[in-house]
């Protein structure tokens, strides 16, 4: 059986420890926060034995070789962001694969928000760590990627079994919420959507993961592709609708 403890940390990010039941082996989904982790792990009695990095960013990397010293853990990274990460045991890309007891996660090029950007899918528990290439309503900003690039990275996350349970890295929902409505106002399964978001945010519940089903319906960054979604933002072409988004959302 795997577990996920999802726990916030930093200002909006949200920390993940995977843990194996079976093989008692744990991997820390990026690190944050190095002292939030080694003390969530502590507080269940989980050894950590691994790190899963997803991509180069402080705040999902910066914690490597402060839980590494403690743990003497295995830290797996992008390799094409590998040169601004500390500590690395082993490099990853697309197709690769990394176990935690009998689990698989496949390894998924994500980039765009960093040119190395990787998701780990886990097919065996219908979850996926999509770091900061997708958030619930939302997508990573295109710090190093183009949008070309973005749009295929969304489309192989878009291609997951729609049941999967994406695990997104910041607590950036609402926001996002509001963004989504004024991009897609006659999506009456986003306006359902919103406004549970908005009730969570009121009760401080978090609004992660999300299931990509819910996603595929209501994220305008996965629905660049769609007619409508096209003729109000970009003439008829996906990657000119995805580009024009994006923008949109940087100075929203």
């Amino acid at each position: 059986m795997l577990e996920v403890h999802q726990f916030p940390c930093l200002s909006d990010n949200y920390g993940f420890l995977l843990h194996d039941s079976a093989s008692q082996e744990t991997a820390c989904i990026d690190t944050p926060d190095a002292e939030a982790y080694l003390r969530e792990a502590a507080s269940r009695g989980w050894q950590i034995t691994q790190i899963w990095n997803t991509h180069w960013h402080p705040d999902h990397a910066g914690g490597n070789a402060a839980i590494k010293a403690a743990t003497g853990c295995t830290v797996v990274a992008p390799e094409i962001d590998a040169p601004r990460i500390e500590a690395i045991d082993r490099t990853v890309t697309q197709d690769d694969t990394v176990r935690l007891g009998d689990f698989t996660a496949h390894v998924i090029d994500v980039g765009g928000h960093t040119h190395g950007h990787i998701a780990y899918h886990v097919p065996e528990a219908s979850l996926a760590f999509v770091g900061d290439a997708l958030f619930a309503l939302g997508c990573g900003r295109m710090f190093e990627g183009t949008a070309p690039q973005f749009w295929a990275s969304l489309s192989r996350l878009k291609a997951l079994p729609p049941e999967t349970l994406l695990y997104c890295a910041h607590e950036y929902t609402a926001s996002n919420a509001r963004f989504a409505l004024h991009a897609d106002p006659d999506n009456r399964e986003l306006a359902v959507y919103a406004d549970e978001i908005a009730a969570r945010r009121d009760k401080d519940q978090p609004t992660v993961p999300t299931k990509l089903e819910r996603e595929l319906a209501t994220n305008p960054f996965l629905r660049a592709d769609d007619p409508a979604l096209q003729a109000r933002w970009g003439g008829g072409d996906t990657i000119t609708t995805f580009a024009a988004l994006r923008s949109a959302k940087d100075s929203f």
